[in-house]
């Protein structure tokens, strides 16, 4: 199987894997992800078992990593280094869709269908911060407050 066929809706964020990392593998994983302007976001997070590049397709995300900003577009690339903290967010009047590239492909799905049952869980509220964090450092993430 390379690709699920089923879109994972985070809130306002929409996932779409492309390749999963058992279809390469292990070596890459690759999804693309949908951010409406103004949309809620993860919190800033590091990961230490993979690097994180991210092609923009469509509109623009402003990127903070390790306290620097930095906007990306269409055609434009930011490799996430392991450990850097970072995070992003739609500041702009539309939306925009990214490509993600998770090198090795450690990272799948099911990290997203959990973290979904969380935020979808609080029906417009915050999210348990906690249940959140949990699924994080279960796939890897690192929640920084």
């Amino acid at each position: 199987m390379t690709a699920t066929a089923d879109e994972i809706r985070i809130g306002q964020v929409t996932v779409r894997f492309l390749l999963e990392g058992n279809a390469s593998g292990g070596s890459v994983a690759v999804f693309e992800f949908e951010v409406p302007a103004g949309a809620k976001v993860p919190v800033a997070h590091s990961h230490d078992a993979y690097e994180e590049t991210i092609y923009g397709l469509e509109g623009l995300l402003t990127w903070t990593v390790d306290g620097w900003q930095i906007t990306i577009g269409p055609g434009e690339v930011l490799c996430i280094p392991r450990g850097a903290v970072h995070r992003f967010d739609n500041l702009h009047e539309s939306g925009a869709k990214m490509l993600g590239i998770v090198t090795p492909g450690v990272l799948g799905p099911g990290y997203f269908r959990e973290v979904a049952a969380v935020v979808n869980a609080a029906h417009g509220g915050p999210p348990n911060a906690g249940e959140i964090g949990a699924v994080m450092r279960r796939h890897g993430l690192t929640p920084v407050p």
